[in-house]
């Protein structure tokens, strides 16, 4: 898997919640492994457990506070929950690449296959590049493919709209409560 692969990996990862319609791919065990399972995570015939799925959401939600972070170049240090989950993860270093190997199959090896994502999309430099829209009832996660790395929004057409709305709407009533 290349490292733009890993980035949209982790990015469907992380948009299998939907923070505006409150929507979660991962309302049971099942939808989990059936979620691995069709990204070759995980072997056919795996199941999840209810730990294992309260794992995967606290993964995810942790590598979406991570991807927020992204947009602020200050914002270097990982969410200290999602560095926790990350070490627990059954991963072994491997010097043919260098790489990240998950140790075992099943979720929990499905799990740390997405930490060894993360390492892979580092190394091809698009982790940074990995960005939750900052419209907070969105947070819909995305590569920013932008030259200069400074897109805020999963859609300028959607989200960047209705900022840029509001911001306009807040400035005219500032204005009309001036006069």
């Amino acid at each position: 898997m290349s490292g733009s692969d890993s980035a949209r990996l982790l990015r469907d990862f992380v948009n299998t919640y939907d923070v505006d319609c409150d929507i979660d791919d991962f309302g049971a065990p099942c939808d989990l492994s059936g979620w691995l399972i069709e990204r070759g995570l995980t072997p056919p015939g795996t199941r999840a457990s209810e730990s294992d799925l309260a794992l995967a959401i606290a993964l995810r939600e942790g590598l979406r506070t991570a991807m927020l972070g992204h947009h602020d170049s200050a914002a270097t240090t990982p969410p200290a929950d999602l560095d926790r989950l990350l070490a627990a993860l059954p991963l072994r270093v491997s010097l043919d690449g260098p790489a990240l190997i998950p140790l075992r199959d099943g979720v929990r090896g499905g799990l740390a296959a997405l930490a060894a994502a993360v390492m892979r999309s580092a190394a091809d430099g698009d982790w940074p590049r990995l960005k939750v829209c900052r419209e907070t009832t969105c947070r819909w996660a995305f590569l920013d493919t932008s030259k200069n790395r400074s897109r805020s929004w999963c859609s300028m057409r959607m989200c960047g709209n209705r900022t840029k709305t509001r911001a306009y709407r807040a400035r005219r009533r500032a204005t009309a409560s001036d006069a």
